[in-house]
């Protein structure tokens, strides 16, 4: 049986006190998107002179973190985009073709062969790495570009690299600056010491505590937070946490039994939690997107199934990714507070 859930312990200063390492490093995100942004400005001005005389035939994201960027740019960039998770690249790479890569800690070999590929080939390449790692130490080339980075955070070197695709007009806006500032304000309004009638954090984990959360988002990189934070719920709690299309929710929210006002909360508590539904609204305004929402919560009100919203007024699409991740991030961090067991 999972442990009790004790929301009081929330505002407690000594279960706050004994988080304080966990919670300072989700609050330092925003910190960690310009300390990379800065550590990168002059080789990246430097990889868009270079660039900027012509379009690439394509956009290769190569390496195990190009998911994110494949979230981004897939739906908007102007040119053919392909992410490609595993080792080497596709075998139609070469000069006309920019390559770029993720490697925030730049330790995995499959990576440091891909890029070596990318330089024998003659790609365009630009790397965002630590400049003294294993992948940073393949990237010298004629037509290569590091962008040395030096937090190992994937989303601040995720940042780094759209500002470049922004630049070039392969990508939507992605400021440092506007998604730090973002970043900023989830931390102020999530932080510890505002209390729980105030902090949508910890409403969050006081929703959700004692139930198997279902996490949809109805854009790409809404759906790609709840993949994140539900992993994070998953870690906090040792819980089932799902993160799916509507789809696949539809049916687990129409098999919950019924709830029962009377019912005795701790008559069974052996027995599986309910679930919840947790939307991760990032403003889009596409009707389907709409519509499917309205589906989703209808289907959870009409089974008694507690719904829990969470949402951002961050600007752009990928501040905006970064506002909901962080958010939920924070509240799988407090729903590890809030075990009566926990540390």
């Amino acid at each position: 049986m999972a442990p009790p859930f004790d929301d009081g312990l929330l505002d407690d200063e000594s279960a706050l006190a004994r988080a304080d390492p966990d919670l300072r490093q989700i609050a330092e995100a925003g910190a960690r998107v310009r300390l990379e942004s800065v550590t990168s400005a002059e080789p990246l001005a430097q990889a868009v002179a270079r660039l900027a005389e012509s379009r690439p035939r394509a956009v290769v994201a190569a390496g195990p973190d190009s998911r994110l960027l494949r979230a981004v740019l897939e739906p908007t960039c102007p040119v053919p985009f392909v992410a490609w998770p595993g080792p080497g690249l596709p075998g139609w790479a070469g000069a006309l073709d920019l390559i770029v890569v993720l490697a925030p800690d730049g330790t995995d070999p499959g990576t440091a062969a891909g890029v070596a590929e990318a330089v024998r080939r003659g790609c365009q390449l630009v790397v965002a790495t630590p400049a003294e790692s294993l992948v940073g130490r393949h990237v010298p080339g004629r037509y290569s570009t590091l962008l040395p980075t030096v937090t190992g955070d994937q989303l601040a070197t995720a940042v780094v690299m759209l500002d470049l695709l922004d630049r070039l007009d392969l990508g939507p806006s992605a400021d440092p600056e506007v998604v730090a500032a973002a970043l900023d304000d989830v931390a102020i309004s999530c932080s510890p010491f505002r209390d729980l009638a105030v902090n949508p954090a910890k409403l969050l984990a006081s929703g959700i505590a004692e139930t198997s959360p279902l996490l949809w988002g109805g854009t790409v990189l809404a759906a790609r937070a709840a993949r994140r934070i539900a992993e994070s719920v998953r870690r906090a709690t040792g819980r089932a946490a799902l993160a799916a299309d509507a789809e696949h929710l539809l049916p687990v929210l129409a098999a919950a039994p019924l709830a029962d006002v009377f019912a005795d909360p701790f008559a069974d508590e052996d027995g599986d939690p309910r679930p919840s539904l947790v939307v991760l609204d990032d403003g889009s305004l596409d009707p389907v997107v709409a519509e499917t929402r309205k589906r989703l919560v209808d289907q959870a009100e009409g089974r008694g199934v507690r719904v829990e919203t969470v949402t951002t007024e961050a600007d752009g699409a990928v501040a905006r990714y970064a506002a909901l991740l962080e958010t939920g991030t924070f509240a799988a961090r407090y729903l590890r507070i809030g075990r009566v067991d926990t540390d």
